[in-house]
């Protein structure tokens, strides 16, 4: 969707500042927000395509001026809210007036290290064959979507070159709704400068995109 989250290309929010021996935390709440985020992960209710589109809905006021981890509370508030795991009047008084849906379901401390390490692995087995090869000219399409994507505003309608095949993976717009892991052939595109920014100059930018992103140059 076109949310706050989606920046890349966008004038007028300055330059990214890094920051040297930036610390783990920032606060002493943050280590807390992610013990949350991944405690409530292992509830099943949810996949991590539909947390990332919990996140990029919120507010664009609130999302611009929120730090990291206000972001990660804000969008599990609602996504547990969404699957009845959490009422708005238990979240306003601080705790919790009847059972969890699912007691059952819990990440031990000692299966967090193993279960982190093990990740998430997205591909999956080709339902077809690819429609694209190494070299191949291809065009972003101009998607404009109400719904989760992961093909960046900067990115769309605009030509570029696959330098990567990367097998079938689970496609994050429809697994974001519910609809399925849909899997797609992934595609690393790179673009030159003058193709996003038209004008020659500049660096090189490189994205994966699914195939349903892309048509034929």
């Amino acid at each position: 969707m076109n949310g706050p989250q989606d920046l890349g290309g966008r004038a007028g929010f300055g330059p990214v500042v890094s920051e040297p021996d930036e610390p783990l935390w920032h606060a002493g709440w943050e280590p807390r927000a992610l013990a949350l985020t991944i405690a409530t992960a292992a509830l099943g209710h949810w996949t991590l395509d539909e947390v990332r589109h919990a996140r990029e809905k919120l507010p664009p006021a609130f999302y611009l001026s929120a730090r990291y981890y206000d972001i990660w509370l804000t969008a599990l508030e609602a996504l547990l809210i969404r699957h009845g795991e959490l009422t708005p009047d238990e979240l306003a008084a601080g705790h919790a007036r009847q059972p969890g849906l699912r007691p059952d379901r819990h990440l031990p401390a000692e299966r967090v290290a193993a279960t982190l390490a093990r990740g998430g692995p997205t591909e999956r087995p080709a339902r077809a064959p690819a429609r694209f090869a190494l070299g191949d000219r291809v065009r972003t399409r101009n998607l404009q979507p109400e719904t989760h994507t992961r093909l960046p505003g900067y990115a769309r309608e605009k030509q570029g070159v696959i330098v990567a095949v990367h097998g079938a993976h689970v496609f994050a717009d429809s697994h974001a709704h519910g609809l399925g892991e849909n899997p797609q052939w992934l595609y690393g595109i790179r673009f030159e400068p003058e193709d996003l920014w038209g004008e020659p100059g500049g660096a090189q930018v490189h994205i994966d995109a699914w195939e349903p992103y892309l048509e034929p140059a």
